[in-house]
């Protein structure tokens, strides 16, 4: 397991990590999430050793690893420009962490060291391409082996800053499933770095949301989807649609929320509750907000407004609807029913769906 207590690190006078606690289980896919400049790849560094921490712990297993070197923390990192020799082969590359005994507590014969990497060779779907240089790869096969070269030294955590950054879309997808896969075959920790949500959401067992070096957020990527804590949370993952009010009422475990448009908006009351009068909003997201071609259910949330745009997704259509003056709501919505720019709409959700962000 990797361990962060109250870690920072300073550059200068900027503060890159603000007191971050975090835990790594042992065979756990854990994504780092957050935009660029928040703090992700220096808590990475800081776990590899390339960062020493100004203040906190960083712990391998339980053991305090601050001014252990990088090659002495047994952790492995694959870097996003891949970082393989261009003069040697597939399998010289693979191999050379083993080959290097300053990179690794253990030495290897080459009868082993030639097992193994066959091993990673086959584990990566790259069994034909040990004799090949990196100039004669694709982006796709370059980052299967800088996989290969960091797993192929057994690393009690696999450190990956980026890594599918410089891919394609198509091959980013297909990486994906990939990065998955292997996780679960070799058992061991990944750490993902990543400004991406969907790649976050789609590959972790567990989330964290950093932003200007704190954490905000850690849990499932259902749970980090569905019951974002904060704003940045709510309005960085995922298509959201958020009302800003006044808290009006609060009773028989609802909010109810006065906006300045002139709507009445409730939701489920969050713990602790917010103080009548406190500055409050209503978030709910696109896929649950319904329109109207039909008379809404009893006790639904309504609000009419004007569709303003409308944008192709395939078998879907995003519309947008100016609900108040600054306030304009995403809907998703199946392309074949879809209403038309310019025309009037009113939408619905159901309450329980909704989540209220205090402050």
């Amino acid at each position: 397991m990797v361990e962060l207590r109250q870690v920072v690190k300073h550059f200068g006078e900027r503060k890159a990590v603000d007191r971050v606690s975090l835990a790594v289980p042992r065979g756990q896919f854990y994504s780092l999430l957050g935009p660029s400049g928040c703090g992700k790849t220096t808590t990475l560094r800081l776990i590899a050793g390339f960062e020493e921490p100004d203040e906190g712990e960083v712990l391998i297993h339980g053991r305090r690893v601050n001014e252990l070197p990088p090659f002495r923390r047994n952790v492995s990192t694959v870097f996003q420009s891949y970082a393989l020799f261009p003069h040697l082969t597939v399998a010289e590359n693979v191999a050379f962490g083993l080959r290097r005994g300053k990179l690794s507590a253990r030495r290897f014969d080459e009868g082993e060291i030639r097992r193994r990497v066959e091993r990673m060779l086959e584990l990566v779907q790259l069994p034909g391409a040990a004799t090949r240089r990196p100039d004669l790869l694709s982006g796709g096969e370059k980052q299967r082996v800088a996989l290969a070269r960091s797993m192929v030294l057994e690393p009690d955590v696999l450190l990956l800053d980026e890594p599918l950054a410089a891919l394609d879309q198509k091959l980013r997808q297909e990486m994906r499933l990939e990065l998955k896969r292997l996780q679960r075959a070799v058992g061991i920790s990944f750490l993902f770095v990543t400004h991406d949500q969907e790649e976050a959401l789609t590959l972790s067992d567990q989330v964290a949301v950093m932003n200007q070096g704190r954490l905000e957020q850690i849990g499932t990527p259902e749970g980090i989807y569905s019951r974002p804590q904060t704003r940045f949370v709510a309005r960085f993952i995922g298509s959201s649609n958020v009302f800003d009010g006044e808290v009006r009422r609060v009773e028989g475990g609802r909010v109810e929320i006065a906006t300045a448009g002139g709507h009445c908006l409730v939701a489920p009351s969050p713990t602790p509750a917010p103080a009548c009068g406190s500055a409050a909003g209503i978030l709910v997201r696109p896929e649950l907000v319904r329109i109207a071609n039909e008379p809404a259910p009893a006790g639904a949330q309504r609000v009419a407004g004007k569709v303003i745009q409308s944008v192709f997704l395939g078998p879907h259509r995003q519309v947008i609807v100016q609900v108040e003056p600054r306030v304009e709501i995403k809907v998703l919505c199946p392309a074949s029913t879809a209403p038309q720019q310019d025309s009037a709409v009113e939408l619905w959700w159901n309450p329980e769906d909704a989540l209220v962000l205090c402050g």
